[in-house]
């Protein structure tokens, strides 16, 4: 990325954005951070940013003013969580449209150099994930358009708006369809966590405790494919200096099933056997996705390097001494 240059980073409080903001500051350039959140809830904060606390952008007054004389835009923003949150929150996952729709508004007006969506899996047809174990899914499978019901929808949208204000007004978009992302700084409880953090704090719990069982969501034979956070920001960062305006995977596919996941987690934890009591009436998604990489290995020379063991390594160390200085009464806010 070029140096020098303001860049907005939306949903800046969240986990994703966060390492993104780290990055970007180390490249030298300035950022402006905003979020709906307030300042205790931002899982990273950084001193040298210009930090928008509890600004919602789905008012297009705030996304014209934070869009003034910034070179780039990154809408990290969505209200979204695990498949338990997304299920069961429909209509506040839809709602995020405001959010891109009105920064694309802001960034045309203010003429932004370049913007960056970061779009979701759950924008593919459901019906080509099935089964488990699938093959990759390939950019052009999220058409014909059957994506999970809200937050996929949302997604997939957003993602035409982007097109079409690069087709009309020539916009530079860049659109990352992310798998499953993972690593420390983010939510392991609360009920917005995803399946890597909500296993390693089930683990960490049934070790604290002594207890021989935990709850798994859904047989556990469901597969998925799940990318650790520096990967995400690599991929992130080079499709944004790349050429292409199409939507991209980022993601792994290294294909798990649930069950297997939880056994690399039992063998990072010391701990072994542990009886899955498995809840088949919660939510639980589609039975497999996994993310072809071929166009980002063609478009960007890049394919992610760590494996899902050493990832979860780094997790679950992060959410069990999160833990502990919790128990401690200790923030889990992070300032760097």
């Amino acid at each position: 990325m070029d140096k020098n240059k303001t860049i907005l980073v939306v949903g800046a409080g969240g986990f994703i954005a966060g390492h993104l903001i780290k990055r970007i500051l180390e490249n030298g350039n300035k950022v402006v951070a905003c979020d709906i959140k307030p300042k205790e809830f931002w899982f990273q904060d950084f001193d040298n940013v210009e930090n928008h606390y509890s600004m919602d952008m789905k008012d297009i007054s705030n996304c014209m003013k934070v869009t003034n004389k910034v070179n780039y835009v990154f809408n990290m923003a969505c209200n979204m969580g695990g498949m338990g949150f997304i299920e069961n929150n429909k209509a506040e996952c839809m709602q995020s449209v405001l959010i891109n729709t009105n920064l694309l508004i802001a960034s045309k007006e203010n003429k932004i150099e370049k913007y960056f969506f970061s779009s979701s899996a759950c924008a593919y047809n459901i019906s080509k994930q099935d089964k488990v174990f699938i093959e990759g899914l390939k950019e052009e499978d999220a058409y014909p358009a059957d994506p999970e019901d809200g937050y996929g929808w949302e997604k997939l949208f957003s993602e035409r708006m982007c097109r079409h204000f690069f087709e009309d007004y020539g916009i530079q978009v860049r659109i990352a369809r992310y798998h499953n992302i993972y690593g420390p700084y983010g939510t392991y409880d609360g009920g917005r966590e995803k399946a890597p953090a909500a296993l390693c704090r089930k683990v960490i719990e049934a070790k604290k405790k002594n207890a021989g069982t935990i709850d798994v969501w859904g047989d556990g034979n469901q597969t998925r494919t799940f990318l650790y956070v520096d990967e995400c920001v690599e991929g992130t960062l080079r499709l944004f200096d790349s050429n292409c305006s199409d939507p991209m995977n980022i993601g792994s596919d290294e294909q798990v099933s649930i069950n297997q996941m939880i056994e690399i987690i039992e063998n990072i934890s010391g701990i072994s056997n542990l009886k899955k009591n498995h809840q088949l009436d919660k939510p639980k998604g589609v039975r497999g996705r996994s993310s072809n990489n071929d166009f980002a290995k063609k478009v960007l020379n890049w394919s992610y390097k760590m494996s899902l063991k050493e990832g979860l390594t780094k997790t679950f160390k992060w959410i069990e001494n999160e833990m502990t200085r919790e128990g401690s009464n200790i923030s889990r806010f992070t300032k760097s």
